[in-house]
């Protein structure tokens, strides 16, 4: 897309045009934007399986004009089997394996997140059947969609670490075989348990018929995750993390979850007096304040009942200043950091009164796990793995642990009236996109679509690759490229409008009640407004 599609009524944005689609008829039927949202969630967990699925996590910063935001925390802990000593028990002494049951060893929060963001849409005035919000994901995934091309090329490609994997390929291929791209898939077990959900409401999911055939199926595939840990399980409202610089205040996601980063960036660039957002300058700064947000991510970031320091004391005024002192605005900090992949969609949704959603749903991995429950149809993610089996190490396997989550969906007050919620996938990316996104529109003054489809970086390792360089997309000019070299960047260019860069996406309401959206031309979405 190269416009910026403006509406009134509603707006929603995602990266499957389904999706959008799903929650904007919502909003149509007088549904408010939380409402929207869930009806979205359960359409991309069937129509994009490879990025999330409803065994997986979420995050939600929601809005309502004249109230604060309100965050939803929607990920599971560590179950209460998963020690390191049961997983020496199994053969795995040196790491959490990726794949395969071993790996499904937290408990899958995105669903819990639905329930509460049920409760908060009440709080706001909202009735619509809970039924009506997954008519179209039952719809989907009983009758089918069409496979879209990232899915096609990403089965392919990881077909060899998930072809054994319990569950994968009986739901995944056909006759043994990948589907292309346009294929028509059908996942008719979770159609069942989105419909029982439908019926039974959502608790189903942990207290229910649902939770004993997901408790079963998990274990018979080798996870640890037992009915009891399912049970315990209840997602929960927090405060969002909050930053204001000139003009705006900043909202992210608070520990376990990398929000501080990417708050950290704008607030760097916002102290260094970064407003061009043009050329090699902007980029250069850019990546040199994410090294000192991910330094101090890096150090501080775990489960916040294992941090040691108060998130918010990692955005002091004072904090930031010795942050953004580290950033030398000529020459290239020395890196590489510890980086991790991830696989994510985000979404947006703003109704006609100004509430605002900004979600994000995951599995970590593509495909997670790889392990579906035969009985519910439903993937499991491998948000665990990322644990470490050293009990000496700042994010070791502990019973009850939340793990460290890049997922961080960001959201912005502007002091003129005007509200942005805005979001990607992409494990690291995701601070960079949205330091991207948000500096380009807001300080650049470029249109919220441009802001998206202008050309982006990524700074360390994704996707499975082990390269901790900058990768720039190709367009970029040659100057800019040349002068990043010059600064001392490991430049690597990588293919326009490449998936590597995360699948984003905006949405801008107005005080006049202007909506303005974009969405990635990288990915599957689209706008949908009335």
């Amino acid at each position: 897309m190269l416009n910026t599609p403006r509406a009134y009524g509603g707006m929603t944005t995602a990266p499957h045009h389904l999706a959008s689609r799903a929650g904007a008829r919502v909003l149509e039927q007088g549904g408010n934007a939380l409402e929207a949202m869930v009806a979205m969630a359960a359409t991309i967990a069937v129509v994009y399986p490879h990025m999330n699925a409803i065994g997986g996590d979420g995050f939600w910063i929601a809005h309502a004009p004249g109230a604060e935001p309100v965050g939803i925390q929607a990920c599971g802990p560590a179950a209460r089997m998963a020690t390191p000593e049961h997983y020496a028990e199994i053969g795995f002494t040196d790491a959490i394996p990726g794949r395969g049951g071993p790996a499904a060893l937290t408990v899958a929060g995105t669903v819990g997140g639905w329930q509460e963001a049920m409760a908060v849409a009440g709080e706001w005035g909202g009735r619509m059947p809970l039924a009506d919000l997954l008519a179209d994901a039952i719809h989907y995934a009983r009758d089918g969609t069409a496979v879209c091309a990232s899915q096609a090329r990403l089965t392919v490609e990881k077909l060899g670490e998930l072809a054994d994997v319990p569950g994968f390929a009986d739901t995944f291929l056909v006759d043994g075989a990948v589907p292309g791209e346009g294929a028509r898939q059908r996942f008719p077990a979770l159609a069942a348990t989105l419909q029982r959900l439908a019926e039974a409401g959502l608790d189903d999911f942990y207290r229910g018929d649902v939770a004993r055939a997901l408790a079963a199926d998990l274990e018979a595939a080798g996870s640890p995750v037992r009915l009891a840990d399912l049970e315990a399980y209840r997602a929960q409202r927090v405060a969002p993390l909050s930053l204001a610089i000139r003009g705006v205040r900043l909202f992210n996601m608070p520990p376990p979850t990398q929000g501080l980063a990417s708050l950290a960036i704008l607030a760097i660039l916002d102290r260094l007096e970064r407003r061009d957002t043009s050329g090699a300058g902007f980029v250069h700064d850019t990546v040199e304040a994410t090294k000192q947000a991910f330094l101090v991510r890096n150090a501080k970031v775990v489960d916040p009942a294992f941090m040691d320091v108060d998130p918010a004391s990692l955005l002091s005024d004072a904090a930031i200043a010795g942050m953004a002192a580290g950033v030398d605005r000529e020459t290239a900090a020395p890196w590489p950091q510890p980086a991790v992949p991830g696989d994510t969609i985000w979404m947006g949704a703003v109704d006609g009164e100004g509430r605002a959603v900004s979600f994000i749903q995951s599995i970590y991995w593509e495909f997670g796990s790889g392990v579906v429950s035969p009985a519910t149809g439903v993937l499991w993610q491998n948000r665990g793995m990322s644990f470490s089996l050293d009990p000496a190490h700042r994010n070791a396997l502990v019973p009850g642990r939340l793990p460290f989550h890049t997922l961080n969906p960001a959201l912005s007050l502007f002091d003129d009236g005007r509200a942005m919620t805005y979001g990607t996938m992409g494990g690291e990316g995701q601070p960079q996109t949205q330091a991207a996104i948000f500096a380009r529109y807001a300080w650049g003054g470029l249109g919220l679509q441009q802001a998206v489809t202008e050309p982006r970086w990524l700074l360390g390792r994704t996707w499975g690759a082990e390269s901790t360089n900058l990768k720039l997309e190709d367009r970029f000019s040659p100057d800019t490229v040349a002068v990043l070299r010059a600064a001392g960047h490991d430049v690597e260019l990588v293919e326009a409008f490449s998936d590597t860069m995360g699948h984003a996406g905006a949405i801008v309401r107005h005080p006049d009640g202007l909506l303005e959206g974009a969405t990635d031309p990288r990915a599957d979405g689209c706008v949908a407004a009335f």
